[in-house]
């Protein structure tokens, strides 16, 4: 094919259209800002203490409350963790191709609230759970109405994660308008710790309020205020609504990515230019996904650029291309970022699958230990999990203000580490988290042994609960690095316009996680034998825990070592940035910034 110089930036029509947009881009910007931060903060805040005093109790409720076996009690708290954290890329699309994320963020918290209702009920009324087993042998177990309400219950909820989880975050980020002030690059207080040191709050209050209320005054309540504490939520995210910048869905993502695949197929006999200014933009179609910049041309996954190759019979159109045959560069840079960030995310999913049951089974552990704080009161087991969200919420102001500098000095990188970096070390410590873990059971199992306690379920073993806090803060200064650093990785490095989608990308490979974690589950339990089982239904000091503990910690050694070699082949995208003041004169000398911190200069014309 003749591959000469063509008109590669078709014009389209309709000056008007394009004042209007520039008069509603003036008036967009008035709006957002940290003025914005009360209402949506305060929704989120709201929605994390319902949802964590819902859920981290949970597996005693269905225990104790409704008597199910340990596996499968913990399995169903994990499946449905799964679904409530699969139903979030079902959300992210709605969101991004035409609802917007006001309203997915809206209609999801209403569904959730009606879960929360359903659950509240259920717990309320005696006739949805059967009679009481103090001694938690030969129970009588909930009838399939009473779990039917159950699972209808925990399923509402999960729809309604679903359009609460892809869309907070990055509807809080939107206010913010560009990049710099998201990541941190131009605020010394990073935007994505913001929003973990607010929901760490959030869930500590849940732990100690929602969680006391549960054991000690009844599940009525315990239930019940969560369920008020959504209601308020949805209030004041509402009220909120003529502050927020709200920004158009751009149209189905998938459509788009659909598009590049096609068109580069129509297109596989066609030769790519060897200079990739010859490929098509068109700043006019791209305007709406590329608010803060165009993505610029890769040398990787080449035979995707042919989708953007222009043939005669393209070069003499005025009119807007067919998508399906012709794309932008700037379209087909939004698949290849895609398919870059996949493998890092998928090492995300081992390492939800190496721990989707470790805070089900812990709480099973401190029940059968020593709890008192004094002689008449006794730390709940579900709240010893405020020890890892102290530590989170320490680790997080340690991290801004100790860690970066120092690590900036030796790095140079503007955040201390990059994204990469930071999730890396946070594997690191939840593999030695998961090791002390073990020690800490074989430990427990011992003093059970010493005092003849091994096939009492119901004994409390003389050894401190506090020997499990340890653990809790190892995972607390993993989350630190881990969470909010895949959180950043996918916000940052996912196409602007595909931000929800890549926000419930990392809700999605905690869904998966969560299933294969109960694979795994029900087949040691399965396979384990029943006299020496390491998971055992009632009896946790007849188990081997320890031995599922050091199962999972090889299989995040194995998962290490897949990331590292993902993270040392990862590019980094690259993006021509755009500041305001070049946006208000229609001219600009594009950056192309990569996450390294690598500036190239781009002299464009917009």
């Amino acid at each position: 094919m003749d591959n000469k110089p063509a008109p590669m930036d078709l014009p389209t029509p309709n000056k008007l259209v394009e004042e209007e947009d520039d008069d509603s881009m003036l008036n967009n910007k008035k709006l957002g800002g940290i003025k914005t931060m009360p209402f949506i903060l305060a929704n989120e805040i709201c929605d994390r203490f319902a949802s964590s005093g819902f859920h981290s109790n949970m597996i005693t409720y269905l225990t104790q409350e409704l008597n199910m076996p340990l596996v499968q009690a913990s399995n169903t708290l994990t499946n449905f963790g799964g679904t409530a954290s699969f139903t979030p890329l079902i959300g992210a699309l709605i969101a991004d191709s035409f609802a917007g994320r006001f309203w997915t963020i809206t209609v999801g918290s209403i569904i959730y609230e009606l879960g929360l209702v359903s659950i509240t009920l259920s717990a309320v009324l005696p006739s949805l759970r059967p009679p009481p087993c103090p001694t938690q042998q030969n129970c009588q177990e909930a009838s399939t109405f009473q779990l039917w309400i159950l699972y209808i219950s925990l399923l509402l909820t999960s729809l309604g994660t679903g359009g609460i989880r892809p869309c907070v975050v990055t509807f809080a980020a939107d206010q913010f308008g560009s990049d710099k002030m998201i990541t941190g690059r131009s605020k010394k207080w990073n935007f994505f710790n913001w929003y973990y040191f607010s929901m760490g709050l959030a869930t500590l209050t849940a732990l100690t309020v929602v969680v006391y209320v549960q054991e000690n005054v009844g599940w009525g309540w315990g239930l019940g205020i969560p369920t008020i504490a959504m209601i308020v939520s949805i209030i004041a995210f509402v009220i909120g609504s003529p502050l927020y910048k709200k920004i158009e869905p751009g149209g189905s993502p998938l459509i788009r990515l659909a598009q590049v695949i096609v068109a580069a197929f129509k297109k596989r006999k066609e030769t790519a230019p060897e200079n990739p200014k010859l490929l098509y933009q068109n700043k006019e179609l791209d305007a709406a996904i590329s608010l803060h910049g165009r993505l610029v041309h890769t040398d990787q996954y080449k035979w995707l650029d042919k989708a953007a190759v222009v043939t005669e019979s393209e070069s003499v159109s005025s009119n807007p291309p067919n998508l399906w045959r012709l794309v932008t560069v700037h379209r087909v840079e939004e698949l290849k970022t895609i398919i870059r960030m996949l493998p890092i995310w998928a090492a995300g999913i081992l390492l939800v699958t190496s721990s989707s049951h470790l805070h089900s089974f812990v709480i099973q552990q401190a029940r059968t230990m020593d709890r008192h704080l004094s002689k008449s009161f006794e730390i709940p087991p579900a709240s010893l999990s405020i020890f890892g969200i102290l530590t989170t919420l320490s680790g997080l102001v340690l991290y801004e203000r100790l860690f970066v500098p120092l690590a900036r000095r030796f790095t140079g990188h503007p955040s201390g580490v990059t994204c990469l970096q930071r999730m890396g070390i946070g594997f690191v410590i939840n593999i030695v988290a998961t090791i002390v873990s073990s020690f800490i059971e074989i430990k427990r199992k011992s003093v059970a042994a010493h005092h003849n306690l091994l096939d009492d379920p119901k004994a409390i073993v003389p050894i401190s609960v506090f020997w499990l806090v340890p653990q809790f803060c190892l995972h607390g200064i993993a989350e630190v690095f881990m969470s909010v650093g895949h959180l950043e990785f996918l916000y940052d490095q996912s196409p602007e316009s595909m931000r929800s989608t890549a926000a419930a990308l990392y809700w999605t490979a905690i869904s998966m996680g969560n299933y294969i974690g109960t694979l795994l589950v029900s087949l040691v339990h399965k396979y384990t034998g029943e006299n020496s089982n390491w998971l055992p239904d009632r009896n946790l000091n007849r188990g081997k825990l320890e031995y599922y503990y050091w199962l999972v910690s090889g299989i995040q050694v194995l998962n290490l070592i897949y990331y590292i070699i993902c993270a040392y082949l990862y590019t980094y995208k690259p993006l021509e940035e755009v500041t305001e003041e070049e946006e208000e004169d229609g001219e600009f000398n594009g950056k192309k910034i990569s996450e390294k911190g690598v500036e190239l200069t781009v002299n464009e014309t917009a």
